[in-house]
């Protein structure tokens, strides 16, 4: 019977010391935080607000600046954008593993991927480089080339053909041949036919181009020996991938017992075929973008986000499509 007293007044006993325990923590935990430094106490609220941006920035929503006029129509220079990192699957570590994703890119979304010709020093240094670029508010980057300029680790251009597409250039015109098709489709009718369309923008005039296949054709014969009267000279502004079309074209009818003359001018000529999980990603811009038709159809595996609207500068802010 004496035992029930006896155990209240243990449990009120050990409730009391924790309690006055806790009390001493936070007690502990003020006076330290009055003795703290305002400098590091500020320094520590930055590095924590810089910890959350880049978390947010590796597996959610990523900040990103346009840096170059290849998808002018569609984005401007120096605007800001949220790209989304849910939706195709955020990477475990830069440049390391990739989480699964909600689905696949889709045909015309504008999509984020790392830089073919981009050269990593390793997720160390990625992970030290965006925490000194945010921890700077973007005026510091150490990631530069041998010349002192940022090197271009991301892209941003549009899908225009996904897995199982063909994608033909002519004349700087792209075409599509859809998966089980039987005829081509040219991108400004299948861009017209979307309740949505997006720009397409061209710097280099149709009627130029056939000036530029006669130089192709005058240069394929100059590097042949073979002397013309054509106009060698190139003008600052010019279709490089018509050019080489017809010169390789020029090449391959002179020489068709040469394999390799003849497979370079059918590769041009055919056309790039999308194979699964790749994406075929060009620039609105057309003539002022390096994209896909240099460096091929981009694996799903680098793609790291699906572009969402532009937040700055204010009057720029809209959704992108």
């Amino acid at each position: 019977m004496d035992a029930t007293p006896d155990f209240f007044t243990r449990l009120q006993g050990f409730t009391e010391s924790r309690l006055t325990a806790r009390k001493r923590r936070r007690l502990a935990q003020r006076l330290k935080q009055q003795d703290k430094h305002w400098l590091r106490d500020w320094l520590e609220a930055i590095l924590w607000a810089v910890c959350m941006v880049l978390l947010i920035n590796q597996y959610l929503f990523q900040m990103y600046r346009i840096p170059s006029g290849s998808m002018i129509g569609t984005l401007e220079v120096g605007d800001m954008i949220f790209v989304n990192k849910v939706v195709y699957g955020p990477e475990l570590l830069p440049g390391l593993g990739k989480l699964p994703g909600l689905r696949e890119p889709e045909r015309s979304e504008v999509v984020v991927f790392e830089n073919p010709s981009y050269i990593s020093r390793g997720p160390v240094f990625t992970i030290l480089q965006q925490f000194i670029y945010m921890g700077t508010l973007t005026f510091v980057d150490i990631d530069k080339d041998e010349f002192g300029k940022p090197r271009v680790h991301y892209l941003i251009k549009r899908a225009v053909g996904v897995g199982g597409d063909t994608v033909r250039v002519d004349d700087g015109e792209v075409s599509f041949l859809w998966k089980g098709a039987g005829a081509w489709t040219a991108e400004r009718e299948h861009v017209a036919a979307l309740g949505d369309p997006y720009p397409i923008l061209r710097e280099f005039s149709p009627g130029s181009y056939p000036a530029l296949h006669e130089r192709a054709r005058t240069t394929a014969l100059a590097d042949m020996g073979i002397p013309s009267d054509g106009e060698l000279s190139m003008p600052a502004m010019y279709d490089e991938l018509a050019f080489y079309r017809s010169y390789e074209s020029e090449l391959a009818a002179a020489r068709p017992h040469d394999p390799r003359v003849v497979a370079a001018a059918r590769k041009i000529s055919a056309g790039w075929y999308v194979p699964d999980g790749r994406v075929f990603a060009m620039g609105d811009n057309r003539d002022n973008s390096r994209d896909a038709r240099w460096f091929g159809a981009v694996s799903g595996k680098k793609v790291l986000g699906h572009a969402l609207f532009i937040y700055w500068p204010l009057g720029r802010i809209r959704g992108i499509r």
